[in-house]
């Protein structure tokens, strides 16, 4: 019983601070209409690639320790969206739709901050790699996806893909960092994770429930797709109990707001994307807490 009852608040601890700034986002929002385009443009550009580099350029980095993990978190993204495509036929929707979000999860807003929750600082590292290979893959295959006349070379302007590239130079040479310096990118990178959250709740006053039925099916096939190609990952993989954990959470996560976003600019019927990005959001409260109590 005691066992229990510590497992519940640590699920709580977990996953209160998370569900609370985001709905002081989306109350904010519903009172103010604050425009995050410019919030959003910033943590972008600055605050993520801060955090990054911050990670990645740390002494204590190991590449070698996640690639198992790298690996298991592309097949799920790629794996998701091989699985669910014959959904696409039963649900009558069109792929170029759903299956982007079913693909490419909330690793950012949701995934960095709940993994470090969960299993404490030391699991940083970690989510940056997680969140590294979802943000990979949506630019590309994702974007590829969208439009095939996508140029990918284009990601070597991305801010995000430079502080990886710099973060691991930096740790693959031992390169050191002035203290003052350090401290500075480290309490940009701290920025990024809170307005991630708050960015979230704002864009949820933006979507409605008019597609409820696609979205209430894909908030079910979105986390149970991933858990499942985790479990068999698994079995090839050998990951550690821990980091299994992570890639486990990593699978349950709901689609990525910025879904919304690219279907937006593509006109990929976004209302559509709207509605599978907030309910899939909104059934990850549900989710969420069954998986942690899963791997906890």
């Amino acid at each position: 019983m005691e066992t229990q009852t510590l497992l519940l608040e640590r699920i709580f601890l977990t996953v209160f601070p998370l569900v609370a700034i985001v709905t002081v986002g989306f109350f904010y929002a519903r009172r103010h209409s604050p425009d995050m385009n410019v919030a959003n443009q910033i943590n972008i550009d600055i605050f993520v690639p801060a955090l990054i580099f911050a990670v990645l350029s740390a002494e204590s980095f190991d590449l070698i320790k996640y690639q198992s993990l790298a690996i298991g978190a592309a097949v799920i993204v790629l794996g998701s969206g091989l699985l669910l495509l014959p959904f696409c036929k039963l649900l009558k929707v069109h792929p170029k739709t759903f299956i982007p979000p079913m693909m490419f999860s909330n690793s950012g807003n949701l995934g960095i901050p709940l993994v470090v929750l969960a299993f404490g600082e030391n699991a940083l590292q970690a989510a940056v790699v997680l969140f590294l290979v979802e943000n990979l893959l949506h630019f590309t295959v994702g974007i590829y996806i969208l439009d095939h006349k996508t140029r990918l070379l284009n990601l070597l302007r991305m801010p995000m893909i430079l502080a990886t590239i710099l973060g691991l130079v930096w740790s693959g040479f031992d390169l050191a960092i002035p203290k003052a310096v350090h401290t500075f990118i480290e309490m940009l990178g701290q920025i990024a994770i809170p307005l991630m959250l708050f960015a979230l709740g704002v864009r949820m006053t933006s979507v409605d429930f008019s597609n409820w039925r696609i979205g209430t099916y894909s908030a079910i096939l979105c986390p149970m797709s991933g858990i499942i190609i985790a479990v068999i990952c698994q079995q090839f993989l050998q990951l550690d109990e821990t980091q299994f954990a992570y890639l486990v959470v990593f699978g349950a996560l709901p689609p990525a707001v910025l879904n919304y976003m690219v279907a937006e600019r593509y006109n990929q019927e976004p209302h559509q994307v709207a509605s599978i990005v907030l309910l899939g959001n909104i059934g990850s409260l549900l989710f969420i807490p069954v998986t942690l109590a899963f791997v906890l």
